[in-house]
Order: C-alpha cells, then sequence, then structure tokens
C-alpha cells in the first residue's frame, strides 16, 4: 500500500488505512463463492496526526452512520467484480470524503425581507383570504 495523497498539506500514511476482504453480494456467477471481492478500508480519522482538528469533525458530519465510535471511518465496496478495481474505488471514495471535509464552508449572513416583499407577502394574503371567504353559502 502507497501513501494517499489528498492535497498540498494532507497526506494519509499507509499504517493509517486497513483493508479487509469478503465476499461479495450480487452477480458475479460461481465465482462469486470463491474470490473474495468486497473491500472494507478503515481508516483511523481520530488518531491521525496529519489532519487537523477542524477537518475531522467536519468528516465525522459527512461520514455520519460509516463513522465508528473508536473515530474510524469504516467504507465497504462492492461494486465490481475485482477486488483491484473495489480498492481503487474505496481510496477514491476516502479521498473525496476528506477534500470535502477540508472545504471550509461559508459562513451564513442573514438577512431582512425587504418592506415591498413583506407588502407583497401581506396584499396576496388578503387577496387569497378574499377568495376563501367568496367561497360560503349562499342565501337569498
Amino acid at each position: 500500500m502507497i501513501e494517499l495523497r489528498i492535497n498540498d498539506q494532507i497526506e494519509i500514511a499507509d499504517w493509517e488505512l486497513t483493508e479487509s476482504f469478503t465476499r461479495s453480494s450480487g452477480p458475479g456467477g460461481q465465482n462469486v463463492n470463491k474470490v473474495s471481492t468486497a473491500v472494507e478500508l478503515r481508516f483511523e480519522a481520530a488518531r491521525s496526526p496529519n489532519l487537523p482538528a477542524a477537518v475531522k469533525a467536519r468528516l465525522k458530519r459527512l461520514a455520519g452512520r460509516r463513522w465508528t465510535q473508536e473515530g474510524a471511518l469504516i467504507l465497504f465496496v462492492q461494486d465490481t467484480r475485482s477486488q483491484a478495481r473495489n480498492r481503487e474505488i474505496a481510496r477514491e471514495r476516502l479521498a473525496e470524503l476528506i477534500a470535502k471535509a477540508c472545504e471550509k464552508p461559508k459562513r451564513r449572513v442573514p438577512t431582512r425581507p425587504t418592506k415591498g416583499s413583506i407588502r407583497r407577502r401581506l396584499d396576496a394574503k388578503k387577496a387569497r383570504g378574499e377568495v376563501k371567504a367568496l367561497r360560503g353559502k349562499v342565501e337569498d
């Protein structure tokens, strides 16, 4: 295994990644019963010295259920019938996830509605209320 390069600052060492292989479900003929092609890639994210704390926090939120209580990120890939290709896909997905976590989210600047938009909204509500009021029973 070789190091996984995310960007200029972040490079993941091979000791942080562990791969295990299991039999894949789905199509594959008799091969599916013999060859372990599904890949489970485990990345020890919480113990990683290469990830800043802010990136770890964003990665944890992005990972969701794939984040374990021990602080590891687990990716399970069984897309293809080839073990080598599944390994590549798992590493690509991990790199994408970490790269996405590196992006700092833009701070939301709260805004207020304009006077014109408030007036238009209230006029529309009033017009709608008048239409509904005309729907009552007709009396002689």
